[in-house]
């Protein structure tokens, strides 16, 4: 559904008269247009869009309901030639970044789409380098995908959170993708014209919507293409909006989810264990009896709350899926259980064990595959 901005009374979107033609000497405008969100921004926002103007590079900036207070900044910047969207309320990053793409696919159609921050972390040309970048032709090799300014993260050279948050975020991305990345919270970013359709679809409205995008990215394939950038803090980042416990909450929502339900499974899955046991019955048919119960459950679980794919992943293929993968993990657990009860290991302890060890296997190959939503490719 294409949103018209001019018309809505919630999202006003404004453009200032064009600037003055550019010097003879000036370089060509690229394609790539640059999207900035911004919430109550300081003087590095009108920095950042007058030293674009000045390459001649288009902007737009996402007002995410800063309020009165902060309206001559923003007017500033449409005079500077920036169109300007506002917000009338905030909505968080991820939600002002979707309503600028579908602004870039309405009235600059074609155009790719760079993101940077408003506060001062990213440099002109580390922006004008991933433009290039973006810009850059595509071959059956490369380029192509998605762009993403990396900075480096020595320890001590970074605010604790910032090293902290990247080391966390990091780690699990590789875990459920595959991908190693350098740093899963770069705002800055280049977007091909190809894939706003695809980014206007990731989940997210506030700063985990990046982290979903780069996961969304890596599972259908997308190319993450990494450009060593400038390390930028300033006043140790006291300016940003992120806040360290409820937004990393939020981008570890499904893995700490994904454990809650696989605790609930194995509240179930010991208890019968146990019971079958107690029975008389061998551990690889308590096991397996054990299983086919907790298993039910969990599939229900993962399928509607942890993963959220519904009727985005078909019930009969997300089912052969998942029954497959269950398959393969008991017949590791019932080895590693025998494994370590045959060395005297008590039976709970050796479950315990077992879990732990085929708990990232089971994320990983139902994040991937079994509930694997279809979206734009």
């Amino acid at each position: 559904m294409t949103i018209q901005f001019q018309k809505r009374p919630t999202e006003t979107s404004r453009t200032a008269p064009a600037p003055a033609p550019s010097r003879p000497d000036a370089p060509t405008t690229p394609s790539a247009v640059v999207v900035i969100p911004a919430l109550e921004p300081g003087p590095e926002l009108v920095e950042l869009v007058a030293a674009l103007a000045a390459h001649g590079v288009e902007s737009v900036v996402v007002d995410d309901g800063s309020g009165p207070d902060h309206a001559v900044t923003f007017d500033v910047c449409e005079v500077l030639g920036a169109r300007v969207l506002h917000l009338p309320v905030n909505r968080g990053k991820g939600a002002a970044l979707r309503a600028a793409f579908t602004l870039v696919q309405s009235e600059l159609p074609g155009r790719g789409v760079v993101t940077a921050d408003a506060d001062g972390q990213h440099t002109l040309a580390d922006v004008l380098r991933v433009i290039e970048a973006l810009d850059a032709p595509r071959t059956a090799t490369g380029p192509g995908g998605i762009v993403l300014g990396v900075r480096s993260f020595a320890r001590g050279e970074v605010p604790l959170r910032s090293w902290f948050g990247n080391a966390v975020s990091a780690r699990l991305f590789e875990a459920v993708s595959g991908v190693r990345l350098g740093d899963t919270q770069t705002g800055l970013r280049g977007i091909p014209a190809t894939l706003l359709d695809w980014a206007g679809t990731v989940p997210g409205d506030r700063y985990e919507y990046e982290y979903t995008m780069l996961v969304a990215a890596a599972r259908q394939g997308i190319t993450l293409r990494q450009l060593p950038i400038a390390t930028v803090y300033v006043d140790e980042n006291a300016t940003s909006h992120f806040r360290p416990l409820r937004d990393s909450l939020r981008v570890l929502a499904p893995v700490l989810t994904f454990a809650g339900s696989g605790l609930a499974a194995f509240a179930i899955d010991t208890g019968l264990l146990l019971g079958a046991v107690a029975l008389g019955a061998p551990v690889w048919l308590g096991m397996t009896l054990a299983r086919v119960v907790s298993g039910g459950a969990n599939f229900a679980i993962n399928r509607h709350l942890v993963f959220r794919s519904g009727r985005r992943a078909p019930l009969r293929r997300a089912l052969s899926g998942y029954v497959a993968l269950a398959a393969v993990v008991l017949a590791g657990g019932v080895a590693i259980v025998g494994a370590l009860t045959a060395l005297g290991m008590p039976l709970v302890a050796a479950k315990i064990t077992s879990d732990l060890l085929l708990f990232a296997l089971s994320y990983v190959v139902q994040k991937l595959i079994v509930f694997r939503r279809r979206e734009h490719g």
